[in-house]
């Protein structure tokens, strides 16, 4: 089990848990007026495409000494919005900004090219066959410059330059370098109960658009569609006690667990964050390693020890295995916990009727 690479061509909104391999074209810094430092870099995939990357200041002490100009590497996990720099670098219409759960490790890669040009034609710039915002490669010579001297204090010099065109032969211009499961957790009701009124007792039923109003802690029904993972700092696994769930103290310490039981090795747990939306309203579900197990059919244990022996030892790697929890329509009964602005899974189920009984007969 690993992650397969994605395109640099494919990156859209619909995940955060996309893998790129790339080499890192230009990085720089840029401060605002308020002294604040972020950086920002293009990367090019092995197809020659390219996007623009934003890492905030919140994280640059984490990557300002590590990312270098030129280097290959693997790239994981990544929010992408609409690309609305002031200044563009390449077509793109997305950006990525790195997370607390981003990773990256260098790597060779001898199928990216060590440079990438996008060549623009001075023709084409004339007949205004370009957009404002994007800096454009060209080849041409300073033929004249200008210096225009901003008479406020504090203000930058204005440069202005006459460039003369330098035309390469048309062929160097513009060239590009070259499985679904039904999940329903036991229940301890009488058996003159249906397996829906037992799923639904002493919980309040509501929309989701209700539920992201809600104000303290209680136990919600509801029915929503999964969207996305949510990257964090702690991956899609914990290591935890062999009988219950808890969480080890540290995994590789022996530790007498809550339940009475001396572990001596931890074992990895389902832990994952997932978008669930119904119509505009969306919110954090937190799934938990019974149900993930269910709906996958396989342990949290051994999907871990195959990446392993596949060579990926990143924690942070989401392998593909984990997207058939996504785009599934299903019931859940979840306690909510509107300090984190999240909600914990206790039961759910994904069978058609079962949710259909529960939409049209419970919620209002």
């Amino acid at each position: 089990m690993s992650r397969k690479v994605d395109s640099v061509k494919d990156i859209n909104d619909s995940k955060e848990t996309w893998r790129l391999a790339v080499r890192i074209m230009d990085v720089w810094s840029v401060v605002n007026n308020k002294g604040i430092e972020h950086l920002e870099m293009i990367v090019m995939d092995s197809l020659g495409d390219r996007i623009q990357v934003l890492i905030r200041h919140d994280h640059l002490l984490k990557w300002k000494e590590v990312i270098k100009e030129n280097m290959t590497c693997i790239i994981n996990n990544g929010s992408v919005y609409n690309n609305d720099f002031q200044w563009k670098v390449c077509d793109h219409s997305k950006k990525i900004v790195f997370l607390g759960g981003t990773t990256m490790k260098a790597i060779e890669l001898q199928n990216i090219p060590p440079k990438g040009y996008f060549f623009k034609d001075f023709g084409e710039i004339l007949q205004g066959k370009c957009k404002t915002d994007r800096l454009e490669d060209i080849i041409g010579a300073v033929s004249e410059i200008n210096h225009i001297q901003s008479n406020t204090p504090g203000k930058k010099v204005v440069v202005s330059v006459v460039l003369k065109d330098l035309k390469l032969p048309t062929n160097e211009q513009k060239e590009k370098p070259t499985q679904s499961a039904k999940s329903l957790s036991n229940w301890s009701g009488g058996s003159q109960y249906s397996p829906v009124e037992r799923f639904v007792h002493n919980a309040k039923c509501m929309s989701l658009s209700q539920f992201c109003k809600i104000k303290h802690e209680t136990l919600y029904v509801t029915v929503a569609t999964t969207l996305k993972f949510v990257v964090s700092k702690y991956g899609w696994f914990y290591y935890g006690c062999t009988r219950c769930s808890s969480k080890a103290p540290n995994p590789e310490k022996a530790y007498e667990c809550s339940c009475g039981q001396k572990v001596e090795q931890s074992i990895p747990r389902y832990k994952i964050e997932i978008y669930v939306s119904n119509g505009e309203s969306k919110y954090r579900f937190v799934f938990w390693d019974s149900e993930c197990a269910a709906i996958l059919g396989m342990t949290a244990e051994f999907m871990h020890n195959s990446m392993v022996e596949n060579g990926e030892d990143d924690p942070m790697v989401y392998p593909d295995e984990l997207e058939i929890l996504l785009n599934k329509k299903m019931a859940f009964r979840v306690k909510v916990q509107p300090t984190f602005s999240q909600a914990s899974v206790w039961k759910l189920c994904d069978d058609e009727a079962f949710v259909k009984e529960i939409e049209n007969d419970y919620i209002v």
